[in-house]
């Protein structure tokens, strides 16, 4: 089959599509992935033909308006200001993927992709499958990914009333550019006031293992919670500096926040510094978009702009982090426990996810971070055996699992049920 997929966002958003498409590619099949220009290198390194969709997720999170959101935490004004950068690059965005689709028989998004994706499904008449790397459809199990947690508490219809209004959440934020984007580009009426309906029935992905989250008892058969999706374990040799600090002394802790941003970085990484001080640990310090930084740092302290997770987790004694959906994965498959600083969507759901496994402490919200509370933690997860054997128990039953493989599996029986091989 000729497949394009299609996916929009940061490095954690994009890169379990470069590896669903690298496993497509193995397995036979034709792959183009459209993406930003600033994973150009990561896609042609994976193997798929590369597209470019125009514009840069980095300076919309680096924007003024955007550090202001994400340090209050205030999900809605996030969602306003992604909404008016998505208005201004939706029709970019809507050629860039029509062009990248020009000759597929298939799409693949998840939910940074997905709105442009079902446009250019229903102009190609193409079926679309959605692979998602959050839980994307409605159960009893558990709330929707961007609700509070306490949401679990209302019951079994809450739970599921707020998969709906997730969905709904994010479609009514987009619909004006979509709409923009159906009219000058693609030629199309409006889509219905509640979503676009699918051109065809199609199965839908989970790239989550369900040793973490378990399938929920009233998924249909068309959901396939599938394992992860992990690009592998590429070449990549550890700087002298960074080589010699890691075996310098006991395994650090691994700190750093992927993305996020902070109104104050200087303030954060104090913060940060003071705990590591409180809990007496040594740390690899992971700078990422939020700028943290230590010039006159510690001598137990290494401070870079970022390592690979695959190289750098099973490394350490504990991950400190966002609680991204890929930097989490990432960390429990590594076996070690984790600490969870969540900043806003997704990121409390997987910190509630890691607290009620046991393998890490109850979360740290950014908005709350202080040095005491980030340096108890950090201390908890030292001294606490429990969190980490079970942390080193999960991460072996994540290890065992083929999640590509069994993506793949789903996509090749959907493609034979058309006529396609």
């Amino acid at each position: 089959m000729n497949v394009t997929v299609i996916a929009l966002g940061t490095r954690g958003d994009v890169q379990p599509y470069v590896a669903l498409g690298a496993a497509l590619l193995r397995a036979g099949h034709s792959v183009r992935v459209a993406t930003h220009d600033t994973f150009r290198d990561l896609v042609h390194a994976a193997g798929p033909d590369f597209w470019p969709m125009r514009g840069d997720v980095q300076d919309v999170v680096n924007s003024p308006e955007m550090r202001s959101a994400l340090a209050r935490g205030n999900m809605l004004e996030i969602n306003r200001v992604s909404a008016r950068a998505t208005h201004h690059a939706a029709l970019h965005w809507a050629q860039d993927a029509l062009d990248a689709a020009q000759d597929a028989e298939l799409l693949l998004a998840g939910i940074g992709g997905m709105n442009v994706a079902q446009a250019v499904s229903e102009k190609r008449r193409l079926p679309l499958i959605e692979a998602h790397v959050v839980p994307f459809h409605p159960t009893r199990a558990f709330p929707g990914a961007i609700f509070p947690p306490g949401v679990a508490r209302l019951g079994g219809g809450a739970n599921r009333l707020s998969h709906v209004l997730t969905r709904q959440v994010m479609w009514q934020m987009f619909r004006a550019a979509d709409t923009r984007a159906r009219r000058a580009v693609l030629e199309l009426p409006p889509a219905p006031l509640w979503g676009p309906r699918p051109v065809h029935t199609t199965p839908t992905l989970h790239g989550i293992s369900p040793a973490v989250l378990p399938r929920p008892a009233d998924w249909d058969a068309a959901q396939h919670l599938t394992g992860y999706w992990f690009l592998g374990e590429q070449q990549w040799s550890p700087p002298p500096a960074l080589e010699a600090f890691m075996h310098a002394g006991p395994p650090p802790v691994s700190i750093g926040f992927g993305s996020m941003t902070t109104r104050d970085a200087a303030a954060t990484t104090r913060t940060v510094l003071d705990a590591l001080e409180r809990s007496g640990q040594r740390a690899v310090l992971l700078s990422g978009w939020g700028g943290l930084s230590a010039a006159d740092a510690p001598p137990h302290v290494f401070v870079t702009d970022s390592v690979p997770h695959h190289w750098l987790f099973p490394r350490v004694a504990a991950a400190v982090h966002h609680g991204g959906a890929g930097t989490t994965a990432a960390g429990l498959a590594a076996g070690v426990p984790t600490v969870v600083v969540p900043f806003f969507g997704d990121q409390p759901f997987w910190a509630e996810r890691v607290r009620r496994l046991g393998v890490g402490p109850s979360p740290v919200p950014a908005r709350h971070l202080t040095a005491g509370a980030l340096g108890d933690a950090l201390t908890q997860v030292r001294v606490d055996t429990g969190i980490r054997e079970r942390a080193a128990a999960l991460g072996h039953r994540i290890r065992a699992e083929d999640g590509l493989g069994a993506a793949v599996r789903v996509v090749e029986s959907y493609g034979r049920g058309r006529g396609r091989r």
